[in-house]
């Protein structure tokens, strides 16, 4: 009908007129312009779909664009061939509907079409939610680009759901989705899987963007994601509209953190102002013996049976030593399944525990429901990647003693050889490791770090290090109680199999909660400069604070001292940094001597290659033990190469 064009056209007019004033491109966007070579690459005929609409990004042709706006809405008159025809393809949608199939290109999760655009702004301009459409797949040349790892993990999600509609911004994400709904990405998913997270989804994003979910940079599956990081899923079938709405609103902060990742707050030294506003401390409470700050701590296991619980279980004992009663820190020390972690919040907040502290990244999603539920409550999670403006997350600059250690371990090794076991792939694990390596090629250039993974399955790094006979080893960090040995941090085998160590790695949690606690008490928290309450935080101590520290054994002389000495004291000072300058992997250069470049901390954290002088390579997650799967999916290195792209 002409009214119904008339009206669309009019439509149209201020879409052109909004994007203009926004400096915004204002007709569809064309493949030929911004993809001339893309008859040469790799095609796929997908078959016919049913495809979003929302996703349809452009046209094929440069000589369509100017007929539509960005958004499908017709721009020519009405009395143009273009019009007459757009009217009879609208009375005909609502005579008997438009079944006829458009076809397009979909390239990086994003399509365009080659015959239908008509149909795509009638459909569009009548409110429909999708659109029939053969589809050809374009795949892209792999490469470490995030958009390219992101679409390849994209096509393994399609290979089991075969569902179009769901786009994530980082890498890892489809996994974390399948891993929500009880799947993986390699078996086919049951059908009413499938539809339940098709209906989850739909539910979710019409309530997202009648919040004004559109106007966000990140896209609604970035959300959906968030979202599914408060609310168990299953709340998505059983709430009405409004109260998905509601709560979206609940974690709009999140959302806003989540468009500006980029400018969560690292603090890497501590706040030693301590000025605290004066309102603010004339409303802070006074904490006393018989009033303390009460404080939790999250463990999934007894500390005795782990050397990473152990650490944390001296810091609150330090905690509770150092305030001498002001502050009273507890324990919930079997929270290994989300209903045990949901439990033991409750359990907190009825204690009135004001600080939970949460152990391990898997903890997170629990973490960030509790914060839903009690927000005066102040909660911090053990991790070093997982920003939340929910949840604050804290971890140490561990690297900075690795540098340290392997300087040492290589001034012990005679043969130019060091063993080295780590556990996990884990964000800043990988700077760990290769801190270690380039210490160590400070000193001997010559030395070649033999990594081995005591994480993966049937793991036998000690048996192998014998066999190959490796005097100089780092071993596990950390001792468990319930299993004493010699045969942590540095340490030099003899030839009569007696062990000698040289160093440890001090991971000194209590002086990082005893710095955390220190600005509650005084009523500092909050008193950072220029961070917004929807901005992430994350503690990452180093040396400064004294958050870590290398421990020296009596059995190394006393140049072995002052080398370590003058190392820290240039990591203190900024005057020593291993990803400083000129940096390569086993397959290449990664940084260049050139202008004092040295790495940023996102891409510290975020490493997935390995210096020079390694052999071994990073594990496959499929190698990795059962237990590691929940941590890896929250905090795991992503984008690994395999072991034949690391040689």
């Amino acid at each position: 009908m002409r009214e119904d064009y008339v009206k669309a056209k009019k439509q149209a007019d201020k879409a052109l007129r909004k994007a203009a004033s926004e400096g915004r491109y204002p007709y569809l966007t064309s493949l030929d312009s911004f993809l001339p070579n893309y008859m040469t690459l790799a095609k796929v005929p997908v078959g016919v779909k049913d495809i979003p609409i929302r996703m349809i990004a452009g046209t094929v042709t440069e000589s369509r664009q100017n007929a539509f706006t960005w958004n499908f809405l017709p721009t020519l008159r009405y009395y143009t061939e273009f019009g007459q025809k757009w009217s009879t393809l609208y009375d005909a949608q609502q005579a008997e509907g438009i079944h006829d199939p458009i076809k397009c290109f979909e390239y990086l999760n994003r399509f365009y079409v080659l015959e239908g655009n008509k149909r795509v702004s009638v459909l569009s301009y009548c409110g429909a939610r999708s659109i029939a459409a053969d589809i050809t797949r374009i795949l892209p040349i792999k490469s470490d680009d995030i958009d390219i790892r992101v679409y390849y993990e994209f096509l393994d999600y399609y290979k089991v759901t075969q569902l179009y509609g769901i786009v994530f911004s980082k890498p890892g994400c489809y996994a974390r989705l399948a891993t929500l709904y009880g799947r993986d990405l390699t078996e086919p998913w049951p059908i009413e899987t499938v539809e339940d997270l098709r209906s989850d989804f739909n539910r979710f994003s019409d309530a997202y963007d009648a919040k004004g979910g559109e106007n966000l940079r990140i896209s609604a599956g970035d959300a959906f994601l968030i979202y599914l990081g408060f609310y168990h899923r299953q709340s998505l079938q059983e709430d009405t509209r409004s109260s998905i709405e509601k709560k979206i609103g609940l974690i709009w902060n999140e959302l806003l953190s989540a468009e500006n990742e980029e400018n969560a707050a690292l603090l890497d030294t501590p706040d030693t102002s301590r000025k605290g506003n004066i309102l603010t401390n004339l409303f802070n409470p006074v904490y006393t013996k018989e009033q303390p700050l009460r404080v939790a701590f999250l463990y999934s296991r007894p500390p005795k049976t782990s050397r990473w619980l152990y650490g944390h279980e001296l810091g609150r004992n330090e905690l509770n030593q150092t305030y001498e009663g002001v502050v009273d820190a507890i324990c919930f020390d079997d929270c290994n399944t989300e209903e045990k972690l949901d439990a033991a919040f409750d359990a907190a907040a009825a204690d009135l525990d004001e600080v939970v502290f949460t152990t391990s990244p898997d903890m997170m999603d629990a973490s960030k429901r509790a914060a839903i539920r009690y927000p005066n409550m102040k909660i911090l999670n053990c991790s070093i990647d997982l920003m939340s403006s929910a949840v604050r997350t804290y971890y140490p600059k561990m690297y900075e003693a690795k540098l340290i250690m392997g300087a040492l371990a290589a001034s012990y090794a005679e043969d130019h050889r060091i063993g080295y076991v780590a556990d996990y792939p884990l964000n800043g694990n990988i700077a760990n490791i290769n801190a270690f390596a380039i210490g160590a090629a400070m000193i001997d250039p010559e030395v070649r770090i033999l990594l081995k993974w005591s994480g993966i399955k049937n793991s036998r790094w000690e048996e192998e290090f014998n066999e190959q006979a490796i005097g100089v080893i780092s071993g596990p960090d950390l001792i468990r109680p319930d299993e004493a040995s010699r045969k942590y941090g540095v340490y030099k085998r003899l030839a009569d199999g007696t062990i000698r160590n040289i160093a440890a790695p001090l991971w000194n949690w209590g002086q990082f909660y005893i710095q955390i606690v220190d600005t509650i008490l005084d009523a500092s928290w909050n008193n950072r400069e220029n961070i917004s309450k929807e901005q992430a935080i994350n503690y990452w101590f180093g040396f400064s604070s004294g958050a870590i520290n290398v421990i020296l054994s009596q059995n190394i002389s006393y140049y072995s001292r002052k080398m370590a000495y003058l190392f820290q004291q240039g990591i203190e000072n900024g005057t020593i940094n291993p990803f400083c300058g000129e940096l390569r992997s086993q397959t290449g250069l990664i940084q260049d001597a050139g202008g004092g470049s040295q790495l940023t901390n996102d891409q510290i954290i975020h490493m997935n290659w390995l210096n020079d002088n390694i052999i071994g390579s990073l594990p496959d997650p499929s190698q990795l033990t059962d237990t590691i799967h929940s941590t890896m999916e929250r905090s795991g290195v992503q984008g690994i190469p395999s072991a034949e792209e690391q040689k």
